[in-house]
């Protein structure tokens, strides 16, 4: 008995040694004309990492170091992770003699930035191929949105494939042998679905955007920017926009699809709370949903400025897309139909999304397909179609409470018919008994009016009485004021006046203005450059632009005003007081009269010292305008 155990220890020790010397050993993938297409997956392909970017095919196939570093893929299908680093991939294809069909190899990843395939020939040498989202597509062998490469038919026998690959963000290393028959098949059946799918999505665009010309509501604008900008981003994720919108401009797979996303996030958001009527029903949810589309935005902006492979963090999209899914169940909560359908879409949608993420993870239990790898788009559909049945559900209730308020307009206006009609027989009958009570107070009426003709002619004579009497007290009156104008005049300019009563007759500066203007040009307009007489205004209050040389004087100029500080009603009273003192009032007490400091006033009191001395002559006998004469210095 323990003889047995001891054997059967030994086979089964033999046999896992057996086993984990054949898992690290590479599968050799045979063309077989019984399969139309085979993925390379965990150890049919392995993997180099090479950090400096410096190895060469030759060092790869040559030195037994780093040929012996490349190791199996531990998931389904290689990734690329480190964006700095060059990966190297190797692959065995053993040549079959009997094999009829001709074969290519096909990369999926549609954003791989480069990839360098090198083929081997009949002679043991290799051929190289450039192929990536970096070239141009016009590049491609294949004008397919897939990179895709002819293997050589004369080969036979085992045969050694190297990828060099490079990505600016992580990659999917999808690699697919295909026969060329099924190739041709699978590429018309898939743009097809492709023109299927995007046909969908100009339609639903189109339906909505003749939903938004009946109704002028702006979530209808909203959904069609989101389903363009869905499209957008399945068409770079595909690689059909690369094929079809800017084949010749490879930079644009950069960012094209993080700018698709952003936009998709952001009229996402913003149909939702339009469609859902989130500012009524939910004002937090809706002061959330604007600090989400703010901080996305925040976030787009950086990803242009800052680095542009942060476009590759797309998980952030489920921040929004969660926040969408919630907003529509709670207001399904509240009792509004119409977001049934919404929760029922998105949650496709975030289905979709939670597969790509899982696939991205790599998680082991989730098979790689054309159904998972298309998820998505699939979803997007169903997404469509339920948002579509949410439109429809909200027209249709805002239809049902527009018949409904028809039909309350409708009684309202019945009710309103019979209240006028009983009110119209009401006012007849009033009406013919006021008619009535007329006919019987006319007599009484005339009576009355002859009475009222008699007093109306009175009341015409006593009129022109009033009217004389008016004229003459309006003749009383201007004379009054005159007098006064006159005594108030003579009051101001009497020495003992205050900075009060001067004010009544220069109060602002408009009407000083107006008294320079008319002092200073009493006798007539002179350009001082030209010497011509005529004038227009100008941009200055009360300055004047010569008609010839067109040379501008304002009001100020030449006057003892002239680059003063001082508010001019408060220079016209120092140069009054000045006047009226014969310069024998001191800076102080200028200062305590008009509120200005001590060192300006005596600057200014002496500049009108100088001026009284120089025309001494002139103001002896000018009595109570002198002062003016001061104003306007000779020059």
């Amino acid at each position: 008995m323990g003889k047995y155990l001891l054997r059967l220890l030994f086979v089964n020790v033999l046999f896992i040694l057996f086993v984990a010397g054949n898992a690290h050993a590479q599968k050799i993938v045979t063309l077989n004309d019984t399969i139309t297409q085979h993925y390379f997956s965990f150890n049919e392909i392995e993997t180099l990492e090479d950090k400096s970017g410096k190895l060469t095919l030759d060092q790869i196939r040559n030195d037994s170091s780093v040929s012996s570093a490349f190791k199996p893929s531990e998931i389904f299908n290689p990734k690329v992770t480190d964006l700095n680093t060059i990966y190297w991939y190797r692959i065995k294809i053993n040549h079959d003699k009997a094999t009829k069909n001709n074969w290519l190899l096909e990369f999926f990843d549609q954003t791989t930035d480069d990839i360098e395939i090198f083929s081997p020939n009949a002679d043991n040498t290799y051929s190289s191929t450039h192929m990536g989202s970096s070239l141009p597509f016009s590049q491609r062998l294949f004008q397919h949105k897939n990179f895709s490469l002819n293997i050589n038919s004369n080969l036979y026998g085992e045969h050694t494939y190297y990828i060099r690959l490079k990505s600016h963000q992580p990659a999917n290393v999808i690699v697919v042998l295909r026969s060329v028959s099924w190739f041709v098949h699978y590429a018309l059946d898939e743009y097809f679905f492709f023109g299927v799918f995007y046909g969908m999505l100009l339609v639903f665009s189109l339906y909505n955007l003749m939903m938004f010309f009946a109704i002028r509501q702006i979530q209808y604008l909203y959904y069609i920017m989101y389903n363009l900008s869905i499209g957008l981003y399945e068409m770079c994720a595909d690689g059909i926009a690369y094929q079809y919108l800017w084949p010749n401009s490879p930079v644009w797979n950069q960012y094209a699809y993080g700018v698709a996303l952003f936009f998709a996030s952001i009229f996402g958001m913003l149909f939702t709370r339009s469609l859902l009527y989130v500012k009524v029903k939910a004002p937090k949810l809706n002061t959330l949903i604007w600090l989400v589309i703010g901080l996305r935005t925040i976030f787009f902006i950086l990803c242009l400025t800052v680095d542009n492979n942060w476009f590759n963090y797309r998980i952030v999209e489920i921040v929004p897309l969660l926040l969408a899914c919630y907003t529509g169940y709670y207001i399904l909560n509240k009792g509004y139909w119409p977001a049934r359908f919404f929760v029922v879409g998105y949650s496709f949608l975030f289905i979709g999304f939670l597969i790509k993420i899982l696939i991205a993870f790599d998680v082991s239990w989730l098979p790689f397909g054309p159904i998972t790898h298309y998820s998505l788009s699939f979803c997007f559909i169903m997404e469509m179609l339920f948002i579509s049945f949410a439109i429809g559900e909200k027209v249709r209730i805002l239809k049902k409470k527009k018949d409904y308020a028809q039909r309350r307009i409708i009684r309202q206006m019945k009710q309103n018919e019979e209240f006028k009609d009983n009110l119209n027989r009401q006012l007849e009958a009033q009406v013919r008994e006021r008619t009535k009570e007329l006919v019987e107070k006319s007599a009484v009426i005339e009576e009355q009016n002859e009475e009222l003709k008699s007093v109306n002619i009175l009341l015409k004579d006593q009129a022109e009485e009033i009217s004389r009497i008016n004229v003459l007290l309006e003749k009383d009156n201007i004379t009054l004021h005159t007098n006064i104008e006159k005594v108030t005049h003579d009051r101001v300019m009497s020495a003992q006046v205050d900075f009060e009563e001067f004010s009544r007759i220069y109060p602002d500066r408009e009407t000083c203005f107006k008294f320079l203007s008319d002092l200073k040009w009493e006798k007539g307009y002179n350009c001082r450059k030209c010497s011509n007489d005529h004038y227009s205004h100008g941009h200055l209050p009360y300055s004047r632009r010569c008609s010839k040389c067109g040379y501008e004087e304002s009001v100020i100029a030449y006057t003892i005003l002239q680059n003063t500080r001082i508010p001019i009603n408060k220079a016209f009273y120092m140069i009054f007081l000045m006047y009226s003192t014969k310069g024998k009032i001191s800076s102080h007490k200028l200062s305590e009269i008009v509120a200005i400091r001590q060192s300006t006033c005596w600057a200014y009191s002496t500049r009108i010292k100088k001026l009284m001395d120089h025309k001494k002559k002139e103001l002896s006998n000018a009595g109570s305008k002198g002062w003016s004469m001061l104003v306007i210095e000779e020059q």
